[in-house]
């Protein structure tokens, strides 16, 4: 089963055929916003918007932990994500798309990270923490119907919801060697590995961040959002395509990634515990 959860400037699946809004209760809390149940192209998915709706929730306040949770729980075994992000390349122009490999985690500390802990203890590989057959499928979909998708990038997480200074966008830009940054694939990225969801995200460049010598070419959110339309058009195009042409119900690494991760001991678990668990490990 595919989820999509969407970012920034998506907060409803136009063209989705509902088939239901429910209001998941997990462990972990309430997530975002109800999850919806719809059908395109003949094939269900469910939905989440990640900020709720209306863009209710900063980036360090977003339920990651319940978001993933939820959707876990309702059957969802493959998802792609929508975000917004600051380009740290020239070749990633304003209105390009790429979905990031690889994660680098300059958040604070303030954002519930993984699901373990409080006497479960579980350590999941994240050495390749996106699915490679997912982003496989989407850039597929994307070239149907024109649109290319820059692939292999990593995408630096900053805490938010300030937008970062010159100084930040420059160490990440070099020393941190990445090539877009935002605020929301970490923790989203890890939990989906810790709830064995292959994911993958559609990341937007809306921006230079602040790296270049010109400042009328540094962030601001007037310029995010007067060039984020169109790009989130092109992008929800692609993820519609995705589902009309693709498959999801394939086997991924992701799939199995608590295979040797939890270490403690079955027997040491309480029935609560273990309830929650056999939902991530199913």
């Amino acid at each position: 089963m595919l989820g999509i959860i969407g970012g920034t400037g998506l907060y409803k699946f136009d063209g989705l055929g509902i088939l239901e809004e429910r209001t998941v209760e997990t462990p972990f809390g309430a997530p975002s916003a109800p999850l919806v149940r719809g059908l395109h192209a003949g094939k269900e998915i469910w939905f989440l918007a990640r900020h709720g709706h209306g863009h209710a929730r900063l980036p360090h306040e977003v339920n990651y932990r319940a978001n993933v949770f939820a959707l876990k729980q309702v059957g969802v075994t493959h998802a792609i994500g929508v975000s917004a992000v600051g380009s740290l390349r020239e070749e990633i122009a304003p209105g390009d798309l790429t979905i990031p490999a690889q994660y680098f985690d300059w958040t604070r500390g303030r954002r519930a990270a993984t699901f373990f802990g409080d006497g479960v203890a579980a350590h999941v590989s994240t050495a390749e923490p996106t699915c490679a057959a997912t982003t496989t499928r989407i850039v597929a979909a994307a070239a149907s119907i024109g649109i290319t998708i820059r692939t292999g990038t990593t995408y630096a997480c900053v805490e938010g919801p300030r937008l970062g200074t010159r100084a930040e966008s420059l160490f990440l830009r070099g020393a941190a060697a990445c090539d877009v940054v935002g605020m929301t694939n970490v923790p989203e990225a890890f939990l989906m590995r810790e709830a064995q969801i292959a994911y993958c995200t559609i990341a937007i460049a809306t921006d230079w961040d602040c790296w270049r010598d010109d400042p009328s070419t540094h962030v601001t959110v007037a310029d995010v959002i007067a060039r984020y339309g169109a790009s989130l058009a092109t992008a929800i195009a692609v993820v519609k395509q995705a589902i009309a042409t693709q498959e999801f119900g394939f086997d991924s690494p992701a799939r199995h990634a608590l295979e040797a991760a939890l270490l403690t001991p079955e027997a040491s678990l309480t029935q609560a515990q273990r309830s929650w668990i056999d939902v991530l490990r199913a």
